[in-house]
């Protein structure tokens, strides 16, 4: 039976344009999804529903305007500030903050006409990579109840994957956007450094941190950067014609061109920890490579320059991005294990050694930069494992805790060092029905060419289709 979540978020959008539905009605579709479904899946922390049908009521009786998202809902990550909407951060050290002032991303995502329905669902200051909070319920796995859906965007991958919101924004420190995305069988994607606003307050990490879209295809989460980069408070280049329909949006759409690519399946992490790659991930990957290879893009294999130093320097700025959370004495015992281990640790550094820290990381940007470069994109496994279950990683353990994070995901955290742009594709499906995503790793600036191809791949493979059992 056909029903509003099935559309695409562009559909959407075309029928709130043309009057068959109004926002009212969408959003009130959306909540009483939220209402049956969410409560076995923890896409939310905070639901907000009056405000969302009194913003709903407002655009209905002002009527279609030029904004980009126009009467579109979305979820905020519960990291990133919405006044007078309870925001926790995933941390049982603020379970009642309510905040008096917005965000920038929240401004940004008002203007262009959408409607919050609430806060998604967040690890502790979205440190970890998966979604398991102390301060409330897992994100669960739309594909498989019992396992992960990564983080820290997790809530809003959830959401949009079970069809409780069309897309969803996500923040991006080491990999967030994307390692979400691949395990519950989305598109995600992670701009370049300053192309968008970004930060979340506590945890900017050092530039490390950017904010991108999660969708269910590649158009609409061009649709959605479309907005945030016109939203932006610059002008930004993006190397693409800007028509009626956006930039990127364009790009996705018209999803044209042959380029230039490598296969990598190398990490920065490879020396420090030991990195299997699945049979799944495997599997992932070469599939994406014969369809590239099919659809006439040149592909050679490539990898990533071994740098001394990386995996201590990458620890140094996470652990130093947690030195500041505001936690004192006792309050220290209200945060997990893994961020007090952060906190401790962030801290105890010193001066020297964070400067040293953010050398390293400097000179490996640029020696990401000139590696890849020589490529219009980079394709490389999105996860090194297939989703984890619930869980899985060490509760007690800090430093277990981390190396399970860089085994589950290695091949995320160097695109956030290097500022690139990346997308995570779900080109393939396990035997056991889980999804299993690629990576795209662009040049500078390269969003326009990382959605030509991911379109591409798209119409081959059609994973817009799919969905989980809760569709």
């Amino acid at each position: 039976m056909f029903e509003l979540h099935h559309l695409s978020a562009q559909e959407q959008w075309d029928w709130l344009h043309r009057g068959e539905i109004t926002p009212v009605e969408l959003v009130e579709h959306y909540l009483r999804r939220i209402e049956r479904l969410d409560p076995g899946l923890g896409a939310f922390v905070t639901v907000s529903a009056d405000r969302a049908r009194r913003r709903a009521a407002e655009l209905s009786a002002a009527g279609p305007t030029t904004a980009a998202l126009w009467g579109l809902p979305i979820g905020d990550k519960d990291l990133y500030r919405r006044a007078g909407v309870r925001t926790t951060f995933g941390s049982r050290l603020f379970a009642d903050f309510v905040p008096d002032v917005s965000d920038e991303l929240v401004e940004v995502l008002d203007a262009a006409g959408t409607i919050s329905l609430g806060t998604t669902n967040a690890p502790e200051f979205g440190f970890p990579s998966y979604t398991e909070p102390l301060a409330g319920s897992p994100a669960r796995n739309p594909y498989d109840l019992e396992l992960g859906a990564g983080g820290s965007s997790g809530g809003a991958a959830v959401a949009v994957a079970a069809g409780l919101l069309p897309f969803a924004p996500g923040s991006d420190g080491g990999g967030s956007i994307r390692i979400p995305a691949a395990a519950t069988g989305l598109v995600g994607l992670k701009p370049s450094r300053g192309l968008v606003p970004a930060g979340t307050g506590f945890t900017s990490l050092a530039g490390l941190v950017t904010t991108g879209p999660i969708a269910r295809s590649v158009a609409d989460a061009a649709m959605m950067l479309d907005a945030m980069v016109a939203g932006a408070r610059y002008e930004y280049a993006t190397g693409a014609p800007r028509g009626a329909e956006g930039a990127l949006l364009g790009s996705a759409i018209r999803g044209e061109g042959r380029y230039q690519l490598a296969v990598m399946t190398s990490s920065p992490w490879d020396d420090e920890y030991e990195i299997r790659l699945a049979a799944e991930a495997r599997a992932a990957l070469d599939l994406a490579v014969e369809e590239l290879v099919a659809l006439g893009h040149g592909m050679e294999e490539t990898r990533l320059p071994a740098t001394a130093g990386y995996a201590a320097a990458f620890r140094t700025v996470w652990q130093a991005g947690a030195a500041s959370l505001p936690a004192e004495g006792q309050e220290l015992e209200l945060l997990e294990p893994l961020t007090r281990w952060l906190v401790e640790r962030g801290r105890a550094l010193t001066v020297r050694e964070l400067g040293e820290a953010l050398l390293v990381l400097t000179g490996y940007e640029r020696v990401v930069i000139r590696a890849l470069g020589a490529y219009d994109a980079v394709l490389t496994p999105a996860l090194a494992l297939t989703p984890r279950p619930l869980g899985w990683y060490s509760s007690d353990d800090p430093e277990r805790n981390f190396a399970q994070q860089v085994q589950y995901t290695p091949f995320t955290s160097f695109v956030n060092v290097a500022g690139l742009p990346a997308i995570a594709l779900p080109v393939a499906v396990t035997p056991d029905g889980l999804p299993m995503g690629v990576q795209l790793v662009g040049r500078p600036g390269g969003e326009a060419t990382l959605l030509a191809i991911g379109a591409q791949l798209e119409r081959r493979l059609g994973w817009a289709r799919r969905h989980p059992p809760q569709w």
